[in-house]
């Protein structure tokens, strides 16, 4: 068969495409970070830069996400940003290309909309783990479904990637190992739709990922030990609802706990509890109160299961609502901004003339649009999940949908629960709920072009 001037041309045009969104979209991508003349930084991030240096475990802060950080330092962490950007960008194209939707010119257009509509950007912009949580749940997907349609050289990818991000936070991992239990739990009802090898591939990154962790962290500390604070946390959010201070009222007259003088002060959030200036301070921090905590969140849970079961509906329910963008980088943050000035001198002077430590980050505006595009696309996933119900069709796109459903429910129930409803931790998932809408939408305007044709 002859090939015309015309098909020539086309080729040509699409190749010229395929090179431009190969060049900008990555720079798009941390387009937020060029702005500000500096990765992003966050009010954890310092507490994750200093595991190299500190030699101990610290709550709820990776070791594995602290040595990756940590091999960005020479290059001002530029080298993070660009490998966050291309592994979002790699995800994105190899979804739609598993789900026969793959196209240069639909790949480019909604990408550019989730840079222009979501947290995705500023995500990836940022020195946090955050932007690994959204995008495992796209590489565990890919692993499950992804069968002959993903090279091998791929499947080693997305499982080392899924590994390395369920490594990074603990609720990631724990959103991860939820899924694989689902998928577990419906096989026998989807069959051939959730390949076994698939689900066993993905259930082995959690395994993993968890040694990962234990491994960086006797690395780092000496220790063979799981990252701390989980009970701390949930200490907070229980004494946010009240119960703690239940539980003191209780319990103080009868039994010595070193939080008893302090019932009555009990701050209102578990933010100004645990890193303001309170008693928590005063008795030692987690060294000092980890135990009792710890016994009081045990306690808690037994003789209060009612309230501790509407408090944690209340708090999921909460936290699917709580999805606005840049929640901890808009304020001061000294905590990271010392961790830099004392291990990584070189970096203070480009720190310092940052965009965002000279006041001029606000995420107002930028939230007047990504706070609307999150509910709708939320609701989105439900009209979509509705009408492939209605018409009893269960395609690869219906199965996404039905994934990122209940990724968006577990990261709510375990962030919520666990650390109270907090922006950033809606932000880091929504956008993925985005994407998928708008993979419907192209689909659905396609397949409309077919039927005018």
């Amino acid at each position: 068969m002859s090939i015309t001037t015309e098909q020539l041309r086309a080729r040509a045009a699409g190749t010229l495409w395929l090179r431009l969104a190969a060049v900008a979209l990555p720079l798009l991508m941390i387009a937020p970070a060029f702005w500000n003349g500096y990765p992003l930084l966050q009010w954890d991030t310092g507490g994750y830069l200093a595991r190299w240096y500190e030699g101990y475990l610290v709550p709820s802060r990776s070791t594995v996400f602290g040595i990756y950080l940590h091999f960005g330092e020479s290059s001002g962490f530029w080298i993070n940003l660009a490998v966050q950007s291309l592994v979002t960008l790699w995800l994105l194209q190899l979804t739609l290309r598993v789900l026969s939707m793959m196209q240069t010119a639909r790949f480019a257009a909604i990408s550019l909309l989730l840079i222009l509509s979501t947290a995705l950007p500023w995500l990836a912009s940022m020195l946090l783990t955050d932007i690994f949580a959204g995008l495992s749940v796209l590489s565990l997907f890919l692993l499950i479904v992804g069968g002959s349609r993903i090279s091998w050289a791929e499947k080693a990818a997305l499982f080392v990637f899924t590994a390395f991000a369920a490594a990074t936070h603990s609720a990631t991992l724990g959103v991860l190992l939820g899924l694989c239990v689902v998928g577990w739990m419906a096989r026998p009802l989807l069959g051939p739709r959730l390949p076994m090898s698939g689900l066993a591939q993905a259930s082995l990154t959690i395994v993993a990922g968890s040694l990962m962790l234990i491994a960086a962290n006797h690395a780092l500390s000496g220790k063979w030990a799981w990252t701390p604070g989980g009970t701390g946390v949930a200490f907070g959010r229980m004494m946010q609802d009240g119960i703690v201070a239940r539980f003191l009222n209780d319990h103080c007259p009868h039994e010595q706990f070193k939080l008893c003088p302090y019932r009555n002060e009990l701050p209102a959030t578990a933010d100004e509890f645990l890193w303001g200036k309170s008693m928590f301070n005063t008795l030692g921090r987690f060294d000092g109160l980890d135990d009792e905590m710890g016994t009081i969140v045990e306690r808690s849970l037994a003789e209060y299961p009612a309230w501790q079961a509407w408090a944690a509906l209340r708090a999921t329910g909460q936290q699917l609502l709580h999805v606005a963008t840049g929640e901890g980088a808009s304020v001061w943050i000294p905590h990271t901004y010392g961790i830099i000035e004392r291990y990584i001198p070189a970096q203070v002077a480009p720190m310092r003339a940052a965009r965002q430590q000279n006041w001029e980050l606000n995420f107002d505006y930028v939230n007047w649009l990504h706070v609307p595009v999150a509910l709708v696309s939320m609701l989105g996933l439900l009209v979509l999940l509705g009408h492939a119900l209605a018409q009893r069709r269960l395609d690869d796109l219906t199965l996404l949908a039905a994934t990122v459903t209940l990724a968006l429910l577990g990261n709510a129930f375990i962030c919520g629960v666990i650390s109270g409803p907090h922006d950033r931790y809606g932000a880091r998932m929504v956008w993925v709920a985005t994407f998928v809408v708008l993979m419907a939408l192209f689909r659905a305007l396609s397949d409309d072009e077919t039927k005018a044709r």
